[in-house]
């Protein structure tokens, strides 16, 4: 039997020069190394910078449209808020300190500027809800007439299970609304109370309220409007009354959840009864 012998191309594993299997962590380690003086890596992290901010403000994007699909409760949507707020400061300060160090400023500034540009506009908008929420009174129930306040009466069974009641809640929040609301006053107009009637029933069709009920001969037009962002739902009371020679509109507009409506309901009673206003006088 003859036994061929391999010279050349078939080295014997002490002609190799493979190193022992020890060291090939050591290698390891210096091949990290090596890599993280390139400025590949400094081009990557500004980009996962920039992925961080996008995100966050998809947090803050999502948690409208989430609560408002029943995707989940109100109060996860106003976590992620805060989630966004936060995690968009982290990124915002990250950008700043790499956009300090010169090394990584040629690498990938525009990705780092553009990160801190997005987690700088994506903190802003939940601060300036809070100080929106800050600079008025928590309350959610608003009225042209705290003393004979307008009743809800259809839609009252719609409230079952909202977490505000459907009552008002009395004499402390009336006096927190005449200090922070006292525009919200009612309208009156020369007009028929029939005239005024059909106008404002025009009108909350055309605003995009859902008109639950309208009783002519008690002058009550009652309705509810959806907020855009987190579908809040708001419900609104419409009364109107023959007093003297006047028709006087009372508007009264109040959130099913919440304990404070940021301004909403007041806002919309203003921008109604100015719409109103504008009308009858046209």
């Amino acid at each position: 039997m003859r036994f061929i012998s391999c010279n050349r191309n078939c080295p014997s594993p002490e002609s190799t020069n493979q190193p022992p299997p020890y060291k090939w962590g050591h290698r390891c380690v210096k091949l990290v190394s090596m890599i993280f003086r390139q400025k590949q890596p400094v081009m990557t992290l500004g980009r996962w910078v920039l992925v961080l901010a996008v995100l966050v403000t998809l947090l803050l994007v999502v948690s409208g449209p989430g609560t408002r699909l029943g995707f989940w409760d109100f109060r996860f949507g106003f976590q992620l808020i805060r989630w966004a707020f936060f995690g968009a400061l982290a990124v915002a300060g990250l950008a700043v300190v790499l956009l300090v160090i010169k090394r990584f400023r040629p690498a990938h500034g525009g990705s780092l500027v553009g990160a801190l540009v997005l987690a700088l506009a994506c903190a802003w908008v939940p601060y300036s809800l809070y100080q929106q929420a800050t600079s008025v009174p928590r309350i959610h129930d608003i009225t042209t007439d705290t003393d004979s306040v307008p009743e809800f009466v259809a839609i009252a069974p719609l409230r079952a299970d909202a977490s505000n009641p459907v009552a008002y809640p009395g004499a402390e929040v009336a006096e927190q609304q005449r200090a922070a609301y006292p525009e919200i006053q009612p309208l009156s107009t020369d007009q028929p109370a029939a005239v005024v009637f059909a106008e404002a029933a025009a009108l909350a069709d055309e605003l995009g309220w859902t008109v639950v009920a309208q009783a002519p001969e008690q002058g009550r037009i009652e309705a509810f409007d959806t907020t855009f962002w987190f579908g809040f739902i708001d419900d609104v009371v419409i009364r109107i009354t023959d007093s003297a020679d006047q028709t006087v509109v009372d508007v009264r507009s109040k959130s099913r959840v919440g304990l404070s409506d940021v301004g909403k309901n007041a806002a919309r009673i203003e921008a109604f009864l100015d719409a109103l206003d504008e009308r009858l006088n046209d």
